[in-house]
């Protein structure tokens, strides 16, 4: 780094208010709590997919919220759960290897519904991982619930005690700007550690894949979607208003592979479509989009395959 860019980013620091705030928030839960739903509201776009299908997530995502008394970088991860494969191991590691390296931990429940054995999996790993940090417990899907008196508080606050806790409705608002409060109350004074106009960490292939998946996701039924990867190979622009994608949709069986192409190949086309429409506004130009489907037998219970596919954490 150079004089100029050390005297700009010690500006940039002596600009900020003596009480600004900063630091990494672990969002965490288990499967279908509304994780991404939430980071994607406070960003204001999305940059994290979302479905009704659990285990939805399966990367940390890095959002970045930049306000002018705080920068709030939240680590979106997968959902806690009892893993059955060996993407189901990385996924777990993956959201309790965020667990103590965050400056406070967003633990997010369904407050709609009674605790299940994977929101205790989640209670005692933020045990295990934490000693002194703050815990913010968020008890969402309030919107589902047919009258307040519904709200399984106590049932949630007696698996783990936070130290604030707060009911919201992630899609509907109720709450969300008082649950950021909290947050960035419980954050320690800093710098930002990111540019102001930055809001993810992720490349934008990585994002362009996810949003293919998310729309596979929409539009494929029983174990199909969970048997489904997406690489994309090429990412390139043809011309100013014109962004050439190709990507392969990786499944485990034969027959899984002819669910996603569909009759006379009208599912991968309506996975296309519904993927370009997410990918130009990603890109801010017009896509052209080619998909070809591959399998890969037994993909998510091979490590080689799971590291080829980018599902794969560093060694400790």
């Amino acid at each position: 780094m150079n004089d100029t860019e050390l005297n700009d980013m010690y500006l940039e620091e002596a600009d900020l208010p003596p009480d600004h705030r900063s630091g990494f928030v672990a969002v965490v839960g288990r499967p279908n709590v509304g994780k991404s739903t939430l980071m994607n509201a406070y960003l204001g776009q999305k940059i994290a997919i979302v479905s009704e299908k659990p285990q939805t997530t399966r990367n940390r995502l890095l959002g970045i919220l930049t306000l002018e008394d705080a920068q709030i970088i939240f680590v979106d991860t997968p959902g806690i759960h009892a893993p059955l494969h060996k993407l189901g191991e990385y996924m777990v590691e993956t959201a309790v290897r965020s667990i103590p390296d965050a400056d406070v931990v967003l633990f997010i429940v369904d407050a709609s519904a009674p605790p299940r054995g994977d929101d205790a999996l989640v209670a005692d790993a933020i045990r295990e991982q934490v000693a002194e940090l703050p815990v913010v417990t968020a008890l969402n899907k309030v919107d589902l619930l047919p009258s307040p008196e519904r709200l399984n508080t106590e049932a949630y606050l007696d698996m783990f005690q936070p130290t604030a806790w707060l009911p919201i409705s992630a899609v509907r608002g109720d709450n969300r700007d008082e649950l950021l409060e909290l947050i960035i109350a419980q954050l320690p004074h800093g710098p930002r550690y990111y540019p102001e106009d930055q809001i993810t960490d992720q490349q934008t292939r990585f994002i362009a894949a996810e949003l293919i998946r998310e729309a596979a996701l929409g539009r494929l039924r029983h174990e199909v979607p969970y048997a489904l990867a997406v690489v994309v190979d090429e990412f390139k622009p043809r011309s100013e208003d014109m962004t050439y994608v190709g990507a392969t949709i990786y499944v485990e069986r034969d027959s899984q592979k002819g669910i996603v192409i569909g009759q006379g190949g009208k599912t991968l086309k309506d996975i296309g479509k519904a993927a370009r429409t997410e990918i130009e506004k990603l890109a801010d130009t017009r896509v052209f989009l080619e998909l070809w489907v591959k399998v890969r037998p037994k993909w998510r219970k091979k490590e080689d395959d799971l590291q080829r596919l980018g599902y794969a954490n560093p060694r400790r």
